[in-house]
């Protein structure tokens, strides 16, 4: 099942038919097919919800949405994290609702990035049900009570640095796009800068979740991994969005590597330039290990190699067996032990499984989204488009949610 997952990843993402295997060449008139069903299923929810057939559930707080267009790997929870950390930071206590995919490896990454915060994290595919759970026991925010800054933000006192309340303020729709069952208030559409929409096909033919005139629902587009991109590229895609939405902010943004911590010891720090002149071998199964590879080579190791499994994959001790036999090769060609390097995903997903890799070592990286002055559309610019909206929207529909 495995290879069958890679050999349709490489389908999607492959620009013409000659890169493609014979098996993979094979098995592009199923998919095909898949497509248009997909394509037909897609047509009829978006029409269901358009004749009111389906439900759009109105949250009494303000929400933001941050999806994409494709499958995995374009900066979501990342994103997500960024938006929570600055409501946080500015007196707003925040609920991130997430899925859960693969035993919720993002959400538990979530978990240990926010831990003290006044942040909230509810998982479940039925989000409107899960937000009604958390607004029960903390109760949310009302415009009409909470005491408002000069720039027309609610936000409620803090005391001795932390919030008085533990009501919610906002919502953060993580993977939101396709989420239509939930209104929001402001769609941000996150964008691969690496591989854009792959073969512009809808999946499982190509990676898109929706057809690319999707975007124009778009109030905030970023392109993510943005400083792996040459600039002549930046530039044709900025032209590109441009022509969807001349108004439309784009903003971009990186991962900045901060440190490793090692498998065994999550409360560990190890400092980035400890991988010079090391050799490295990067496991991974999420949804861009091209940016992922490239950040660990930019870091200085010696050499890099790499082993990739499908986005949100449960590693196995065959897994397991394989990363061995990779890293007995490594050590006899070079001499002396690899070094395992892992994403947070990859760890949080199964926190045990790569202790069994011992005696070898296995770090994971972390890093947090920075985001790249581009223009006008810099950091200070993205937040005070954040507040914008939370303003807007907490002034001008006090009326309908009360």
């Amino acid at each position: 099942m495995e290879k069958l997952r890679k050999a349709v990843s490489e389908i999607a993402y492959a620009q013409n038919h000659p890169k493609l295997t014979h098996l993979q060449l094979s098995l592009i008139p199923v998919l095909r097919f898949a497509s248009s069903l997909y394509k037909l299923a897609l047509s009829l929810r978006r029409s269901l919800y358009h004749s009111g057939l389906f439900r759009k559930h109105r949250l009494p707080v303000p929400v933001i949405s941050v999806g994409n267009l494709t499958w995995g790997g374009n900066g979501k929870t990342p994103m997500a994290e960024f938006i929570a950390r600055f409501f946080a930071d500015s007196g707003i206590s925040p609920l991130i609702l997430t899925r859960g995919y693969a035993g919720g490896d993002e959400a538990k990454m979530l978990h240990r990035h926010l831990l003290g915060r006044p942040v909230k994290i509810g998982v479940g595919a039925k989000r409107a049900a899960v937000a009604a759970r958390f607004f029960e026991r903390y109760g949310y925010v009302d415009p009409n009570s909470t005491s408002k800054h000069s720039d027309g933000l609610c936000i409620e006192p803090k005391v001795g640095g932390h919030l008085s309340s533990e009501k919610i303020g906002a919502v953060i729709l993580d993977d939101g796009m396709q989420h239509w069952s939930l209104q929001r208030d402001l769609e941000i559409v996150m964008v691969n800068g690496l591989t854009l929409w792959g073969n512009c096909h809808l999946i499982p033919r190509g990676p898109l979740r929706e057809p690319l005139n999707a975007l124009r629902r778009a109030d905030v587009v970023v392109l993510h991994h943005a400083d792996l991109v040459s600039e002549q590229n930046l530039k044709d895609i900025d032209l590109m969005l441009q022509q969807v939405n001349k108004s439309l902010p784009i903003f971009f943004t990186k991962m900045d590597p901060c440190y490793f911590f090692d498998v065994g010891n999550v409360n560990s720090r190890k400092p980035l330039r400890d991988l010079s002149n090391s050799v490295v071998l990067c496991v991974s199964a999420i949804g861009s290990s091209n940016a992922f590879v490239k950040g660990v080579e930019k870091i200085g190791a010696f050499y890099v190699d790499r082993l990739e499994f499908s986005d949100h994959h449960i590693f196995q001790a065959k897994d397991i067996e394989m990363i061995r036999r990779r890293l007995r090769e490594l050590e006899d060609t070079f001499g002396h032990k690899p070094v395992v390097i892992v994403t947070e995903k990859d760890y949080d997903r199964d926190p045990e499984i790569f202790k069994h890799l011992d005696p070898y070592e296995v770090l994971a990286l972390c890093s947090e989204l920075k985001i790249i002055p581009h223009r006008e559309c810099t950091e200070d610019g993205f937040k005070k488009l954040l507040k914008g909206d939370l303003k807007d929207e907490l002034q001008g529909t006090d009326t309908d949610r009360n």
